[in-house]
């Protein structure tokens, strides 16, 4: 049962100060009217006034705001037990991949001047003491990792940073004194093979075998040479087993850091190369057999994908052969995050970009299944599609269009290369616009072309938008746009009633009629409609009738025309 009951009234005098009790009284409203009081004085910058009820059984206050006026309490850092310890404890821990990720992050300036990865750091003694006597590189470092990790979990940023400054400079240690004590062989003297061979059953293996295959790119510079350096360093591992695998886990770490950037890829792909015939180079090198492939049935392929050479198809012969399984998984993710990106793949280029997109999608495909599934290749594309229906890249796409026949066409093109439901609804609406608009009907009312080459052009943009796989909805507006223009141009020239009091055998007058109704050589729509009533007309007469009877082996070729028109009957 509910006991004895009285109301609490709290201030806060500043924002950051805490609640304060000021009174406490068995009558509500005179609680209520204090805290308005003291508020609306400014005697503070917060009120609360709560409901204490005492429960009978456990003797405890069960307590409910009822009044609360200012700004809410703000959001107090965490306080956690000081004894609480990081996660990085030893320096073995900082060699763990989401460990050297950080390290990558904080220390990439250092990184990018002297061109080497993080593995390479830890296992280098020449590196470490370069970086300690570079100043203040490490302290900034430290600093970027314990800020943030104070902040979130509540701990003193000073003593998270005497736990990574005493941390960094055990793990230094041990590197430099492996150094000094001969830890990691010389390639020069000694076989990678026999080193591996060696090594087999050593607890410290990893450490001295990254050593070791870090040790041989020192003095290499440039991509294309320290990956040429590290394709020799495979090719000299050992045949099979444990001692092979040993080697290649460390060449294979080290590539997978040194290919995560752009900027590395750029350096062994090659310079010239843009953003999309970047990744489309990344793509044949981590697939080259699906690509071959897709090349042998559509030679045009080829022209769109780069070649990959040098030390770049050395590496993809061998994720060919079915190694290094997680660097290929690694490029062909990183595609799929630079895909889903805001970054255009042919920034000077609107048209090449859908045709450099189109190749991309291809060769993804062909991948799915090994690298890849194909629901992430499909989403990739789908964000990318959202990019290609704004503003800005439809203005750069039919920038270059004379006329407007060419911007409907091009953005029909648009239509059918974006994915998503909302992105084709998106394409359907900049389309919609142009065959709709006065500027579309003025040009081909006007002069150039005869009447019937542009409802022979019509007919063909018609088919185009129904291979674009819009919605009905979209499709139909379009078409019945575009067929619209199409009968004023019939109309104007009279085409249906010229070609029906033609001078020519009855035969080929209907053929010429029901490939219009059949919408071959016009658009569906009233000039369709025109042919298929005079087409109709003509069949009916006594004097068609007795010509096609008189020459029954004309009649073969108009059936299928008479099935498409809807005259079969």
């Amino acid at each position: 049962m509910a006991g004895p009951v009285h109301y609490e009234l709290y201030s806060r005098k500043t924002a950051p100060s805490a609640w304060s009790l000021v009174l406490a009284t068995e009558e509500r409203k005179h609680a209520v009217e204090t805290a308005e009081e003291i508020f609306r004085d400014r005697q503070a910058v917060a009120v609360r006034v709560t409901k204490e009820t005492l429960d009978a059984t456990t003797m405890e206050f069960n307590s409910v705001t009822v009044l609360t006026r200012g700004p809410p309490e703000p959001a107090r850092k965490q306080v956690v037990d000081d004894s609480e310890r990081s996660n990085c404890l030893a320096p073995a821990d900082l060699y763990a991949p989401h460990a050297r990720e950080l390290i990558g992050r904080v220390l990439e300036d250092w990184l990018n001047r002297n061109g080497v990865t993080v593995f390479e750091l830890l296992h280098r003694p020449d590196l470490v003491e370069r970086l300690e006597a570079s100043g203040v590189e490490l302290q900034h470092a430290i600093q970027k990792i314990a800020v943030p990790e104070s902040q979130a979990t509540g701990r003193a940023s000073h003593d998270l940073v005497r736990h990574y400054q005493k941390l960094a400079a055990q793990a230094m240690e041990r590197v430099v004194l492996a150094g000094r004590d001969g830890l990691f062989p010389d390639l020069a003297n000694r076989s990678l093979a026999d080193i591996a061979q060696k090594l087999a059953g050593s607890p410290e293996r990893p450490f001295i075998m990254g050593g070791v295959v870090s040790s041989a790119l020192k003095g290499v510079a440039g991509g294309q040479a320290r990956l040429d350096r590290l394709m020799d360093l495979a090719e000299r591992a050992p045949a099979e087993g444990a001692p092979r695998a040993m080697v290649m886990v460390a060449i294979e770490q080290i590539l997978c850091e040194q290919l995560s950037t752009q900027a590395h890829l750029a350096a062994i792909l090659g310079p010239t190369l843009d953003q999309g015939g970047g990744l489309a180079a990344v793509v044949r090198m981590v697939a080259p057999r699906e690509i071959d492939s897709l090349i042998a049935n559509d030679p045009k392929l080829a022209v769109m994908m780069p070649a990959v050479e040098g030390p770049a198809a050395r590496l993809g012969a061998r994720i060919e052969a079915g190694e290094y399984p997680i660097l290929a998984a690694s490029l062909a993710r990183m595609v799929l995050r630079e895909l889903m990106g805001p970054r255009r793949l042919r920034p000077s280029d609107a048209s090449g970009e859908i045709d450099i997109l189109r190749t991309l999608a291809v060769s993804l495909a062909a991948t799915a299944g090994r690298l890849l599934t194909l629901e992430e290749v499909q989403t990739a594309f789908t964000e990318r599609s959202k990019n290609l229906v704004n503003a800005d890249f439809v203005q750069a796409y039919v920038a270059a269009c004379e006329t407007v026949l060419c911007e409907a066409e091009q953005l029909t093109r648009l239509c059918e290369n974006v994915t998503g439901v909302a992105n084709k609804r998106s394409a359907a609406r900049w389309l919609a616009a142009c065959v709709t608009s006065l500027r579309f009907e003025s040009e081909m009312r006007g002069p150039g072309p005869t009447a019937a080459r542009k409802l022979q052009v019509l007919a063909l943009l018609t088919r185009s938008v129904r291979a674009a796989a819009l919605s009905e909805h979209d499709t139909d507006q379009i078409n019945g746009a575009i067929g619209h223009v199409g009968g004023v141009v019939e109309a104007e020239a009279r085409l249906t009633t010229q070609l029906a009091r033609a001078e020519a055998p009855v035969h080929q007058k209907l053929l010429a009629l029901l490939r219009l109704a059949a919408g071959e050589t016009a658009p569906f729509g009233p000039a369709s409609d025109r042919a298929k009533a005079e087409a109709l007309r003509l069949f009916r007469s006594p004097t068609a009738r007795t010509a096609l009877a008189e020459a029954p082996e004309s009649i073969a070729p108009l059936r299928d025309l008479l099935k498409a028109s809807g005259l079969a009957a």
